[in-house]
């Protein structure tokens, strides 16, 4: 597959699930570049997702200064696919109002590829009338949304908010890229 896809880690727990998902699409040779914000760094390692694609993991828009090609701009035009997961509260703030603060958000705004929103946060976060309108804002914007799973969460609460099964997402990517099929 000559295909690249964006995957974007933001701070939540579920962030250590995502290296599963990165290793299954780099089974299939899609061209993965991971873009995590400072907070995911504090659940996963940026080396983690550098060993399983090889390639650098972008965390800041400066962390060359020697680099001609804006970041976020130069990958915008490479996307076939942006992928948000897990996708916090915070963040989908973020992406609902256009701020672009780090690496991943200005991301969000400079592209034109398709995006897939996967939530993840405690239930009442996530029943939260702001964060709702949040994601209805992305989804009006032509963002893919998935629902979020229902189980066991942090802090040993039961509900809806849990990331869903990496197999699922992994699921959505492959429609993304393949609507035809």
């Amino acid at each position: 597959m000559d295909q690249t896809v964006g995957i974007g880690v933001t701070g939540g727990i579920a962030a250590y699930k995502i290296a599963d998902l990165v290793s299954r699409l780099k089974k299939i040779d899609l061209e993965i570049v991971v873009l995590m914000t400072e907070a995911a760094t504090r659940f996963i390692t940026p080396l983690t997702f550098k060993t399983l694609t090889g390639r650098e993991v972008i965390t800041d828009l400066w962390s060359d200064p020697r680099e001609y090609r804006v970041k976020h701009i130069g990958l915008a035009e490479q996307l076939d696919l942006l992928v948000i997961a897990p996708a916090t509260a915070n963040f989908i703030a973020k992406m609902a109002h256009g701020i672009a603060d780090d690496v991943l958000s200005t991301l969000v705004v400079a592209n034109t590829a398709p995006v897939l929103v996967v939530p993840s946060m405690n239930t009442r976060m996530y029943e939260n009338p702001i964060v709702k309108r949040n994601l209805a804002i992305l989804a009006e914007c032509g963002y893919h949304v998935m629902d979020p799973a229902s189980g066991l969460l942090a802090f040993g609460t039961i509900g809806k908010g849990k990331l869903p099964d990496v197999a699922d997402i992994y699921g959505e990517i492959m429609r993304l890229l393949n609507p035809s099929i």
